[in-house]
């Protein structure tokens, strides 16, 4: 019953995984930009959770919704005064991992400074308070909704991806930027607004972040940045479907190791990470990155 139970965690984990990278991974594919800040947008929409639901009390799941738009604008503004310079350098990926670790500090540093650095928490009652039964085994209400939330959000970046004029434009530019400035699409206005969606995703997920990693504090956005690198590279960067098949594949290690060998919990899903870059490292549904 317990192998049954890490399955079942595992996978209602690795969903939440795939919500919390899916953002990482579509500005890396359009721009090749390493937005090292990514953890700290998921930890500021956490504390944008927590501030409205104890000053407004509004839902989490509501707050999901809220951030959207003030991190896409940001996302935008962001895009438009510093990484579209950086999309026509010669190395994008090593100049942004340096202007996005800098992002990154001073990210943290504001949150500290206005809110300390003590970890703030949301109750599972603001979402449910009740356990989910399911194969004869009770699980944390929470896990099941935040899953819930989880797969229609990753369901609106694919449509988005594969059902808007806009989302054909960005996988073209994914697929080949110079052919998709050929054929007359605005690159750098798709890859901006685009990257506003990135950052949108992003912070959404932080919204029920803290119900799956217990609470939400200013210093966390580097663990939260690894992870979701993890799950990409795991999954393939680039490929956002592939994005859902590493958080899965990541939860399942996560909950497997813990139940048979906890002493190593932390370190098996990164073992396996490094396993999978050495046997097929364009990852599980790996294709071909487009060149610079």
């Amino acid at each position: 019953m317990l192998f049954e139970y890490a399955i079942v965690a595992g996978v209602l984990f690795g969903l939440f995984y795939s919500f919390l990278s899916i953002g990482l991974n579509l500005v890396f594919g359009v721009q090749r930009i390493v937005n090292l800040a990514h953890g700290d947008v998921i930890m500021i929409g956490g504390f944008a959770s927590w501030e409205l639901y104890y000053t407004y009390h509004l839902s989490p799941l509501i707050s999901v919704l809220v951030v959207i738009p003030p991190a896409v604008l940001a996302g935008y503004v962001i895009y438009r005064l510093v990484a579209g310079p950086l999309s026509r350098a010669k190395d994008p990926e090593m100049l942004s991992l340096i202007l996005f670790f800098g992002i990154s500090q001073i990210l943290e540093a504001i949150v500290t400074i206005v809110l300390g650095n003590n970890q703030r928490s949301l109750p599972s009652g603001a979402v449910i308070s009740r356990p989910v039964q399911f194969l004869g085994q009770n699980y944390p209400g929470v896990w099941w909704i935040v899953a819930a939330t989880s797969v229609p959000m990753i369901g609106l970046i694919l449509l988005y991806l594969y059902k808007t004029k806009l989302g054909t434009a960005t996988r073209a530019i994914m697929s080949d930027a110079v052919e998709a400035a050929a054929v007359g699409i605005d690159v750098r206005k798709v890859s901006a607004i685009t990257f506003g969606v990135g950052l949108g995703i992003t912070a959404s997920v932080g919204a029920v972040a803290p119900f799956m990693l217990g609470g939400v504090d200013p210093s966390e956005g580097v663990n939260l940045t690894i992870l979701a690198f993890a799950v990409i590279v795991i999954g393939s960067l680039g490929n956002i479907a592939g994005t859902v098949v590493g958080g899965v594949i990541f939860g399942l290690a996560l909950e497997l190791t813990q139940l048979y060998i906890p002493s190593w919990s932390s370190l098996i899903p990164y073992a396996l990470l490094l396993l999978v870059l050495i046997v097929k490292p364009s990852g599980v549904l790996g294709r071909r990155l487009r060149s610079a």
